[in-house]
């Protein structure tokens, strides 16, 4: 069974999914962590690089004080306590760092035991959000094996750019606590919103400033979480969810089989939509880790913790809450998620304040304003239009209309419906038409009469293309009902 042949609402023969995430996230430094040079993506191969990034003997690092600025804001903004920290060797042998081992944080790290909600109200529990230095990125090239496309199995050689190397990132470490891959993929938009919204990383996937290892587990109800196993090379969050979807089948088809699933790290292949195996997972000791002997304990100033705390923007949270509260919506609400992803949301506040329905706000936001021309639409604006509408003077159609050409041109609402031509249709006149539809669609309106009321989007269809789209629809559908009840 793959991931393709079900819809992937629970897995089967009664198994349950466990899956936990590690987020690495570039930070939006103008320097590497260590040194100083650029922390700048697309340049030319190699010409980012010093003997400290390149690890060149007697080089000493000296800590970003930006990037450890970030990564305490970041650790706040996802409610963690930020601790005393070790900076820690962490020693394997990969052609991508030079130096033969990475700094990063280990028993010691600087953010601890925070939480992040996903806009359905789930909680995710952090374990860590640990300051350490990127790699470089190696390309393999060559193979007669299209299978090993960018994989060194089979390659005729691997090319190294050490740009990377040093460049500051976070990794954030979460708990076990997903049941669904919708729910892994939900957390990375929640957490790439936060790390835009906070100014820590610019958070692009295409990029790899923010790049998802998946570790991946199933088990039967009432039994231990089984072994996991880690995907690497996840570059989009629609790639998250495939493969984590395609390693729990994977996993339950082997345990079903009698076979036991083995702990190891495996490669997400996207053409493919399948995982393989690159190693045997490692544990801790692998790493020998040991404190860096050149970098002193970073020991934050509880001060500078609070002045970061008060300097921390509304978080995507803290903004569903709001604008569901000013809408009289109850969380979760799927159109006040997409305005406040939209980045619409203080808009929607503004014009609701200023005396605008709520609902036709929010739908307006959701479907009809472009947000790269929401700077062109005053909330005064917005408010008007959402007036005209419920007043009756423009029909849902035209008020359509009308706000994404407020959009376009920044005109108010009463000159774009005058230029259009926008005028409410007289009762009357719209009755006339409303008998004609009815006569023009006599199969449609027994059906109607008879109680299928889908019948009637032919008669509505009819009315809406004789008078060019001016009809109020909620009016048309009020008097086929008149009629029908008559």
């Amino acid at each position: 069974m793959t991931a393709t042949e079900t819809s992937f609402t629970e897995l089967p023969h009664g198994y349950r999914l466990v899956v936990g995430l590690e987020v690495h996230v570039e930070l939006h430094t103008a320097t590497k962590l260590f040194c100083g040079c650029p922390n700048q993506f697309g340049d030319d191969p190699n010409t980012n690089v010093c003997p400290v990034c390149l690890g060149l003997p007697g080089s000493m690092p000296v800590l970003n004080a930006q990037a450890m600025e970030l990564a305490m804001r970041l650790g706040r903004a996802l409610h963690c306590e930020v601790r005393p920290s070790v900076f820690a060797r962490k020693n394997y042998f990969y052609p991508d760092m030079p130096k033969d081992y990475q700094v990063s944080q280990y028993d010691q790290p600087t953010n601890v035991d925070g939480h992040l909600d996903l806009p359905d109200g789930t909680r995710i529990g952090i374990e860590r959000a640990h300051i350490e230095e990127d790699t470089g990125k190696s390309t393999h090239v060559g193979g007669a094996n299209s299978s090993s496309k960018g994989r060194i199995h089979d390659a005729a050689y691997s090319l190294v750019d050490y740009n990377r190397c040093g460049v500051p990132l976070v990794e954030i470490v979460s708990r076990p606590d997903f049941r669904t891959a919708e729910q892994a993929k939900a957390y990375v938009n929640e957490l790439r919103a936060i790390l835009v919204a906070t100014g820590v990383s610019d958070a692009k996937m295409e990029e790899g400033s923010l790049r998802v290892d998946a570790n991946v587990s199933v088990h039967q109800p009432d039994t231990p979480f089984g072994t996991r196993c880690e995907i690497k090379n996840i570059n989009s969050v629609r790639s998250l969810g495939r493969a984590i979807e395609y390693e729990a089948l994977r996993q339950v088809d082997l345990l079903e089989a009698g076979e036991r699933v083995i702990q190891q790290t495996r490669h997400w292949n996207e053409d493919e939509g399948r995982t393989h195996m690159l190693r045997s997972k490692e544990e801790a000791e692998d790493y020998r880790y040991f404190p860096e002997p050149d970098l002193v304990p970073m020991v934050p100033d509880p001060a500078r913790i609070e002045a970061i705390d008060a300097a921390l923007p509304r978080l995507p949270a803290e903004r569903r809450a709001a604008l569901a509260e000013a809408a009289g919506r109850t969380l979760p609400d799927e159109s006040v998620t997409i305005v406040v992803d939209r980045g619409l949301d203080e808009l929607a506040l503004d014009a609701v304040a200023a005396g605008a329905d709520a609902d036709r706000t929010l739908t307006h936001l959701q479907h009809d304003l472009d947000p790269g021309h929401a700077a062109n639409v005053p909330a005064a604006h917005l408010a008007q239009l959402v007036e005209l509408e419920t007043s009756g003077a423009l029909t849902a159609s035209q008020a359509k209309q009308v706000v994404a050409e407020m959009g376009e041109t920044g005109k108010a609402p009463e000159a774009i419906a005058a230029e259009r031509g926008f005028e409410a249709m007289d009762t009357s006149e719209l009755e006339g038409i409303v008998d004609e539809a009815i006569a023009a669609n006599g199969g449609a309106w027994e059906k109607y009469c008879a109680g299928e009321q889908k019948a009637q989007g032919a008669i509505v269809g009819h009315v809406m293309k004789a008078t060019r789209g001016q009809a109020d629809g909620k009016l048309v559908s009020q008097l086929l009902e008149q009629r029908r009840s008559a």
